[in-house]
Formats: C-alpha cells, structure tokens, sequence
C-alpha cells in the first residue's frame, strides 16, 4: 500500500521483543507486528521508549528497524524513532530510516540525564539540520522525560519555518490545552496534533483537535472503538468507548508501563516472553494479575489472537 498523508488514527508503539535470556527474538517480533495491524493498528512506531530503545546496542536498533519495515512491508506506514542528543547522529539515523522504507522520524528534543539540557536555539537548529538530512515528516515528541519545555509558540514557529516538521506528540500535562493552542497558532503548517501517554487523555485530546493517537500497542482495537467514533462524528459512543476501556488504559498509564503490552501479548500466546532487559524489571505477579483480569472484562484481539 502507499501511505497517504496526513497521517491519522491510531499509530501504537511496537514492543521490542526479547526471549527469556534478553536476546531479541525476531520471530516474536514478526508476529507482535501481525497482530497489531490485524487489531487495527493504522501505522506503528518501533524503537519508542515504550520499545525500550535505550537498552539496544546501535546494531540491534538497525537490526530491529530493518526487521520490523521488511516484514511490515508497506501494509501501514512505520514511524522509527531516532532520538539521540547529537544532531549529526540523529540525522544519520532519521537518514538510515528514511532509506530503510519509514514513514515519519519521531524525535525527542536533545537531553541528557536530569540536568544537561539545550536552549531554544539549539533546539531549533537541532531539528532544522535533522530536516535537512531527509524528505520524509519529522514528529517532536513533547514528553516529560526530557525535562525541555516546548512552548506552544516554539513548536508553531518550528512547524512554520523549517520544512519536513510538521507533526507534535503532546503528552505533557494539560495537553488538550497545548494541542489546542498549538493548533490555532500553528494553523496549516501543523500537519498533525497527536495525542500520547498511552491514551490516557485521549477524549480531552480529540476535542482539542488531536487526529492521531499513539498508543501502547496492545490493545489498538480497542482504541479505534474510541478514536472510530469520535472521528465519525458520533461523540457519545466515543465517550462511552473510553469508559469502557479507561481501566485498562489506566492500569498501563499508571501500574504497568511499557510491560503492558508484552504481557498481553504473552499472555495471548502473541509471543513466547514478556521479558524486559535487564536493569528493567518484571511485573510483580499481584500486578501482573490485574492487568489480564482488567483485560479480560474488554476481551481484546490480544487475548485470543492465533
């Protein structure tokens, strides 16, 4: 297929997948990636946080990207992200991506650790010189880890003045109300507000003008019930979709993390290990336990997909 833009719907983040000794495991990945896309999954991003990107060596990230655009093969479009502090690094890899068959490059603003940050003006040109590199969207991701504020007018300048930037992931707090500001300052050049955070703002998003979503990549059916309804215009099912599936969405945001998915997925028989790399941490078995009974009650794809 051809991936149109402007890019919309629901775009969940890919687990990287790992066996039980913390190898990666392609063959579960092949199979996490079918069944995102059979869930409804309108595109895919690998190589997030919530892929654990920062625990791959450089080889296993190109190795990661490679497989998961190959076996994708054109069916969504694939957004990878090459977030790394240097601007000549993120530009080889946003390049690397490109070449590869990626839609978009996500990216965060350059940081390091809790105190080395970068001033606006760097920022701006940091992401003028990754723009420069490649033809393809570029998407900021506006997110607390990195500890840089990006005010509404920044990003709106950014979008205007430097040519492939053009879409935000807003997941800071009170993102409606930045999305919504971003959206009426940034007019045309802002080719596409999305919503993150694991949906858990997801309604307040989409009535500030959010047309994308991105997700934990568990359960992509069950927020297309919400995102589906609300962008054909049937608000009130909408509502009640993201009632029906705030507790599970709640139990990722709040109790689980980035282990969500892969538990689901294990749990489903998707992949054979739900590991996470080491110094990361499993679930504890009592938490474990309420995420697939809180799962359970809204019977995803993810639970019974062969």
């Amino acid at each position: 297929m051809t991936a149109r833009r402007p890019f919309k719907g629901v775009f969940p983040v890919a687990p990287t997948v790992f066996d039980d000794h913390g190898e990666l495991d392609l063959d579960g990945q092949k199979r996490a990636l079918d069944f995102m896309i059979d869930a409804g999954s309108q595109g895919i991003c690998v190589l997030a946080n919530f892929s654990e990107q920062f625990v791959l060596s450089d080889a296993e990230r190109d190795l990661v990207m490679r497989t998961a655009l190959e076996h994708v093969a054109g069916r969504v479009p694939v957004i990878v992200t090459t977030t790394h502090f240097s601007s000549a690094v993120c530009a080889e890899r946003s390049r690397r991506a490109q070449e590869a068959g990626a839609a978009m490059v996500m990216i965060m603003p350059p940081y390091h650790g809790a105190t080395i940050r970068v001033p606006e003006d760097g920022i701006y040109e940091f992401f003028r010189r990754i723009s420069d590199a490649i033809s393809i969207p570029i998407m900021v991701q506006d997110a607390p880890v990195a500890g840089t504020p990006l005010s509404a007018p920044f990003l709106a300048r950014m979008a205007r003045e430097i040519d492939n930037l053009s879409y935000f992931k807003i997941e800071v707090p009170q993102a409606a109300a930045k999305l919504r500001t971003l959206i009426e300052i940034g007019g045309e050049d802002i080719e596409g507000p999305w919503d993150g955070e694991e949906a858990i703002t997801l309604i307040s998003d989409l009535e500030a003008g959010a047309t994308g979503a991105m997700t934990g990549g568990g359960y992509p059916d069950g927020i297309r019930e919400i995102t589906d309804s609300f962008f054909e215009g049937r608000r009130d099912d909408a509502f009640a979709a993201y009632q029906r599936w705030l507790p599970l969405i709640n139990y990722e945001n709040r109790q689980c993390g980035l282990s969500t998915c892969k538990v689901l997925m294990k749990e489903g028989g998707v992949i054979a290990s739900e590991a996470v790399r080491h110094p990361l941490q499993p679930l504890h078995p009592a938490t474990r336990a309420g995420l697939i009974e809180t799962a359970r009650r809204l019977d995803p794809l993810v639970l019974r997909w062969t």
